[in-house]
């Protein structure tokens, strides 16, 4: 009798336990409303409970308090930056003739015969667009050096239908900036915008007249600031932005949220050609400078040592003895320049620049560019092991020549 209840054992204590099990974790299935979550609040901080190690506020503008969005104050449009700096956004329209390779049969006398003296004409027109930013009341247009380069002729074409042929007041090859004039009344001016406050991550709106389609608007942030070692230009400072660049858009202008400028458009990296999210803007510090100084002196005046420097690498470092490689290696100097006359040869390395050790390159000839022409500047330099202190005048940055252009 006792072996016939043992296969019922277990089962009925697996059960029970279960059942203990569902009606802990289920209580509603009493009848019995589970209890509330207990949520701990952590305490306010009043005033003077503030502990004594808490550092003391910021001040403006380094706070900056998050007001709530909502449908009607969210940045749901940019329009009205938009209509502030879109007026002032023009397209350029360049043209130059050109003289077209004759045919080779040309060259051949039995068919020259045939023409004489009055050979078909060989010349054609080549024209090109791109876009500018009227900067001044007074007529100035910043836009890019390539876009007019051999223009034979130039015309701007305004938001508000009119147009006029531009004059070009002075161009600067190595930071790829040029300013034209043009004679027309009412004209919008655009705000400029201190390239130095911009952040990277600020919204950013590209204007101009890509493909030759029209005034288009393109939106994105800014990607970087102070890009440089690209291979575009001698003097390179750019902001990045993801805002959609193409063709067009050189000499236009890229824009804060609120309509100021910050930069004006110039280059894009591409593998197609077409935009990437990968652009490249002046920023208008620069191009102001470069403007002032095209328009009061019709050129860019910089400062020169008149040498050839090359990138220090850790093998050259080592071989000059330096610990790490820092400095450039002068690999040539122009007769009767700057340094030349200071008795610096090639071979020597260049350490510091008025006290500045030199880190990258491309920085110390911007620095070098800053200096105005004339004033003595303390150098450091190692040569042959050993490291010398030489002072020499600064000279004039001498104006590139002029790119040979088909004609």
């Amino acid at each position: 009798m006792r072996r016939s209840f043992a296969p019922y054992v277990w089962p009925v204590v697996t059960g029970v336990l279960l059942a203990i099990v569902l009606l802990n974790t289920f209580p509603q299935l009493l009848g019995r409303s589970a209890a509330p979550p207990i949520i701990e609040t952590p305490p306010t901080l009043t005033p003077s409970a503030t502990p004594k190690s808490e550092p003391p506020p910021r001040t403006e503008p380094e706070i900056r308090q998050a007001a709530p969005l909502s449908r009607d104050q969210g940045p749901v449009s940019y329009s009205a930056a938009v209509e502030q700096a879109a007026p002032a956004v023009v397209n350029v329209y360049s043209s130059r003739v050109v003289e077209r390779e004759a045919h080779p049969l040309m060259s051949d006398p039995f068919f020259r015969q045939f023409f004489g003296d009055e050979l078909p004409s060989q010349q054609r027109l080549l024209s090109s667009l791109g876009s500018g930013v009227i900067v001044s009341a007074d007529g100035y247009v910043l836009t890019n050096h390539h876009v007019i380069d051999g223009a034979d002729e130039i015309q701007v074409a305004l938001r508000d239908g009119r147009e006029t042929l531009a004059e070009v007041i002075g161009t600067d090859p190595e930071s790829d900036l040029a300013v034209l004039r043009i004679d027309l009344d009412d004209l919008p001016v655009i705000e400029l915008s201190d390239s130095e406050e911009v952040a990277i991550g600020d919204v950013a709106l590209a204007i101009g007249n890509p493909f030759g389609v029209g005034q288009t608007v393109t939106m994105g942030i800014v990607s970087a600031t102070g890009r440089s070692h690209l291979g575009l230009n001698a003097y390179e400072d750019f902001i990045q932005t993801d805002a959609a660049i193409n063709p067009g858009n050189s000499g236009g202008a890229l824009v804060n949220a609120e309509g100021a400028l910050i930069g004006i458009n110039t280059a894009i990296f591409s593998r197609s050609g077409g935009s990437q999210g990968v652009g490249f803007a002046i920023p208008t510090r620069l191009a102001s400078t470069i403007l002032d100084d095209l328009v009061t002196q019709g050129r860019v005046i910089r400062g020169w040592l008149g040498i050839e420097a090359q990138e220090m690498t850790p093998e050259l470092a080592a071989s000059f003895g330096l610990n790490a490689p820092q400095g450039v290696v002068i690999a040539g100097v122009v007769p009767q320049g700057p340094a030349a006359r200071a008795g610096l040869r090639p071979g020597d390395v260049l350490l510091e620049v008025d006290g500045r050790p030199i880190l990258d390159a491309r920085v110390a000839m911007g620095q070098i560019a800053a200096i105005e022409p004339g004033a003595e500047l303390p150098l450091t330099v190692v040569r042959g092991g050993e490291t010398h202190s030489v002072t020499l005048e600064v000279g004039e940055r001498p104006t590139p020549r002029r790119r040979q252009l088909e004609r």
